[in-house]
């Protein structure tokens, strides 16, 4: 069966204009062009607008998907079980914060009797998983899959203290790091101050500590704007670049 552009368009969820650009950057070619000058899709175009979407959808970035799915040895069918398997793990944790988030709800209505634990629990849960679905892809491509599914297995773990403490280094690292963007003196007590509170933040979660991994991050901090924001919004200033430099020099 064969499809116009305006058809599969409805019929996936996208725009006729996303599909001409995917047309553009050589991402879904049409099988053919019809006499009238209009795209026309084949079934084989509708699994690969399958693909794209499926990836599109956890955040991988067309460049990326462009390589995949022009491997040679790209097979759509082992795709779909990958896909299958990560949609499962998603609904399971995604399951779990409903889970927590339904308890909240009937503690505070008097309903349901939610201890402390249960709540912490539940806190750590979701900011892991935004973290995984902001960052997962370049951490485990930096660092290996080993190395984050350790991190976070340290992450879940921790204690309500060591949470609480985690979230007060990292306050002291930014009310240090805001002195020093306006100072721009690398040689200060607070510069030194924000690289050891920016490694010891790291060391709840990290599990082990080296200077090479540090700098890495440092670097990866200003390369990727998603982690330049992070830094930037929270400071409310443009600070990454400050970070990155005082993480090079005292790391060194």
């Amino acid at each position: 069966m064969e499809y116009t552009i305006k058809k599969l368009a409805e019929i996936a969820g996208v725009s006729t204009r996303t599909l001409r650009y995917y047309d553009e950057i050589g991402l879904l070619k049409p099988c053919r062009i019809s006499s009238s000058g209009y795209r026309i899709y084949g079934e084989k175009e509708v699994d690969i607008l399958q693909q794209i979407l499926l990836y599109r959808s956890i955040d991988i970035k067309l460049e990326d998907i462009h390589n995949i799915i022009t491997n040679p040895n790209f097979d759509i069918y082992r795709a779909l079980i990958e896909h299958h398997k990560n949609l499962i793990l998603k609904r399971n944790e995604l399951d779990k914060i409903i889970l927590t988030v339904e308890k909240t709800i009937e503690h505070n209505k008097g309903e349901f009797n939610m201890s402390n634990k249960e709540k912490f629990e539940g806190l750590k849960k979701e900011k892991l998983k935004r973290n995984e679905e902001k960052y997962g892809k370049e951490i485990r491509n930096k660092y290996g899959e080993k190395t984050v599914d350790d991190s976070n297995k340290k992450f879940l773990n921790m204690t309500e203290e060591e949470f609480n403490e985690m979230n007060r280094t990292e306050e002291r690292l930014f009310n240090r790091l805001l002195e020093v963007y306006e100072t721009q003196d690398m040689e200060s007590e607070a510069a030194r101050e924000v690289y050891e509170n920016h490694k010891k933040w790291l060391s709840f979660t990290w599990p082990s500590y080296s200077k090479e991994a540090h700098i890495g991050l440092a670097e990866m901090y200003v390369a990727d704007e998603r982690f330049a924001k992070y830094y930037n919004d929270k400071a409310g200033n443009e600070v990454v670049n400050t970070l990155r430099d005082i993480i090079v020099k005292y790391a060194k």
